[in-house]
């Protein structure tokens, strides 16, 4: 339910530690439940119990009590670095004034380098004490909204309105907050951290930006945690594979009356979208939950005038490799299909063109339930007094997940609606609790021993 808005490998040396802020020593900790209480999915009870108690003993240190602190002291800044961020604009294919301002703030808050890539994603590197291993957080800085949009923040009581406000740019600042909290009280990770804004998340960016990190930077990457979503409770393990094309069928065009006969793009659209519904429906209704839709249609210049193109957009995914494969090459059966039935109609002319760009390709795939990341994180979850679940989207994650690296998905806490729509909204509900499982999860991976 909406709230009501008038509620009110190679780097630098690291930076020196910084104190704590002044008076956040005197912040309580609010109080954690006892780990364990509540039991997410079953693995095996000895699993859960291991996990629980590295998770206790994690949450018994000096420093890591300091940090959670330092978290609930830093909220008025993480909501003002929220708002900043928010407020540039991030369309698809255009983050690059974002990417910079998010730089800057990493590099502000005490990264060891931070650095921009070669596809414009944001790289922030902060060195383990061991540096044997390596944990990325990350977060992507692109929005859904079109180049002109008004990101202007909007309050209304404690409620923030505007495109973008919580996907993804509150996942932005999550990783921000996770970064200071750890420089404020001077934690050292066993391994290495790499803190990521990516690019080409939403869309037609295709995972860009994690696809490209990947292959380059995060060839070596040995966990991966992406903060998008909302709640406290999910944890994506598992990656909704999907599959689009751009389909565009061309004749020679004329007058409606004049040139009457000639082939008829729109027309062979139709066909497609028939023929290819008819079979898909088939392919969906039982075995491995799989989707498929035509999302965006174009063509054509007037109403009396035969088109000399017509085009479509279209949009599948399955929980299954194969399920998406078989209902993919059902597609471009379809699709052909109709090109050749238009043909056999013409009177005059040349025959249809068709043309079938794959334009994403986003690969599925699951991270076993006993994997150590997997069972931090629903340990870590349990800490708060939340019973974690573990589910299945298409995140930034499918791609670590499909090379076989563990990764999982986060949500960014408080809560939120109406992504991807202007009327987007976040409110800052207990917001500080996701940012406190964050980097409880990055430093149960990551490994502090020798901290108090």
């Amino acid at each position: 339910m909406r709230p009501s808005p008038t509620r009110a490998r190679a780097r630098s040396n690291p930076f020196p530690h910084k104190s704590l802020a002044p008076g956040a020593q005197n912040l309580l900790l609010l109080a954690l439940p006892l780990v364990g209480l509540l039991i997410g999915p079953s693995i095996t009870g000895a699993q859960e119990e291991r996990y629980d108690r590295e998770v206790a003993d994690l949450l018994s240190g000096v420093a890591v009590q300091e940090a959670m602190r330092e978290i609930v002291a830093l909220d008025a800044w993480t909501q003002e670095k929220l708002v900043a961020l928010t407020e540039i604009p991030a369309p698809p294919f255009m983050e690059e004034e974002r990417a910079k301002a998010f730089a800057q703030m990493l590099e502000n808050v005490g990264a060891d380098s931070v650095r921009m890539d070669g596809v414009g994603n944001v790289l922030a590197f902060r060195r383990g004490r061991v540096g044997n291993r390596t944990v990325v957080l990350g977060a992507h800085m692109d929005t859904v909204f079109p180049e002109g949009t008004d990101v202007t923040v909007k309050a209304r009581g404690d409620t923030l309105f505007a495109p973008g406000i919580g996907d993804d740019t509150r996942g932005l600042a999550v990783v921000l907050t996770v970064l200071r909290a750890m420089e404020d009280v001077g934690i050292r990770t066993d391994a290495d951290l790499v803190f990521l804004g990516s690019v080409g998340e939403e869309g037609l960016g295709d995972l860009r930006g994690v696809k490209h990190f990947f292959a380059e930077d995060g060839r070596d990457t040995d966990a991966f945690v992406e903060v998008d979503g909302g709640g406290i409770s999910s944890i994506v393990n598992k990656g909704l594979g999907s599959i689009r094309y751009r389909v565009t069928f061309r004749g020679d065009g004329g007058h409606s009356w004049g040139a009457f006969g000639l082939v008829n793009p729109v027309h062979a659209l139709g066909r497609a979208i028939r023929e290819f519904a008819v079979v898909a429906d088939g392919l969906t209704l039982d075995g491995p939950r799989t989707s498929f839709n035509v999302g965006r249609i174009g063509g054509g210049t007037s109403i009396n005038s035969v088109p000399f193109e017509a085009w479509m957009e279209v949009d599948m995914r399955s929980e299954s490799p194969s399920s998406l494969d078989s209902i993919s090459a059902a597609f471009r059966r379809a699709a052909q299909v109709a090109a050749a039935e238009e043909d056999r109609f013409a009177r005059d002319g040349s025959s249809i063109e068709l043309e079938v760009e794959q334009i994403g390709l986003r690969p599925s795939g699951e991270v076993d339930p006993s994997t150590p990341l997997v069972q931090r994180a629903m340990a870590v979850t349990r800490s708060f007094g939340e019973s974690p679940y573990l589910s299945r989207s298409s995140t930034n994650s499918n791609i670590p997940i499909s090379l076989g690296i563990p990764a999982i998905t986060i949500g960014r806490g408080g809560a939120g609606g109406e992504n991807h729509s202007p009327g987007e909204w976040w409110v800052n509900e207990d917001g500080y609790k996701a940012i406190q499982r964050a980097l409880l999860i990055v430093l149960a991976e990551a490994g502090i021993s020798g901290e108090g």
